[in-house]
């Protein structure tokens, strides 16, 4: 016989607002994995003219205003630095992979303007070197100071200056290594799987859930 209690027991429903707020977050993520398929095609194109800004012998203008436009980065340039107002020491690599400081001077090219970053080499302290300026021939290579990703995604990252890597270095020092284009960063393949990856995990483990809530 039936048990009277299990007879009026009401029939239990699928949740209606937890599932639609699942299928939301769900949702999201697929459309983040395919932000980032977006970004991985978008990061090759930009790594591939990197490669050919490269290979051009020929020079350019320096940028000297931030945004630096994709077209001059690692392509040949000069400036001539009036007067090195701040120095700016960093840990790096010469071009023959030995680690050293490298000598980053915020250049002063006129009266007016944000100046010019130029790597003039690598030493083994932190001492500025003897230099009171010149004409810097080198290649145009993004700035060490470069908006974080939380900055982009909240609209306030400044536009950041690029940085001349000196060809020949200042006297006393080493020539710093020079960023290839194949450093760039394009990890977006694997951003996109691991966002495919939570929405179909978080899907399996709701669904798991309702079934197991749903049976009497």
């Amino acid at each position: 016989m039936t048990d009277p209690a299990e007879a009026q027991a009401p029939a239990r429903r699928w949740p209606l607002i937890p599932t639609i707020l699942v299928l939301a977050a769900v949702a999201a993520m697929v459309a983040l994995g395919v932000w980032q398929l977006q970004r991985k095609n978008e990061k090759e194109a930009l790594i591939a003219l990197f490669q050919r800004n490269m290979a051009m012998s020929s020079t350019v203008a320096y940028p000297e205003l931030p945004p630096v436009p994709d077209a001059f980065l690692y392509r040949k340039s000069s400036v001539v630095c009036l007067e090195p107002v701040r120095w700016d020491p960093r840990s790096g690599t010469d071009r023959k992979g030995q680690s050293g400081i490298r000598m980053i001077a915020d250049c002063r090219t006129g009266a007016e303007g944000p100046g010019v970053l130029i790597d003039v080499g690598i030493g083994d302290d932190f001492a500025p070197p003897k230099w009171s300026g010149g004409t810097v021939q080198g290649t145009i290579v993004p700035g060490p100071e470069q908006p974080t990703v939380m900055e982009r995604a909240m609209g306030k990252a400044v536009p950041a200056r690029a940085m001349l890597i000196a060809d020949t270095p200042v006297t006393g020092l080493r020539a710093s290594a020079v960023p290839s284009a194949d450093d760039t960063p394009n990890n977006h393949l694997a951003y996109a799987f691991q966002w495919f990856f939570f929405a179909i995990v978080a899907l399996i483990i709701y669904i798991l859930a309702v079934r197991r809530r749903l049976q009497p």
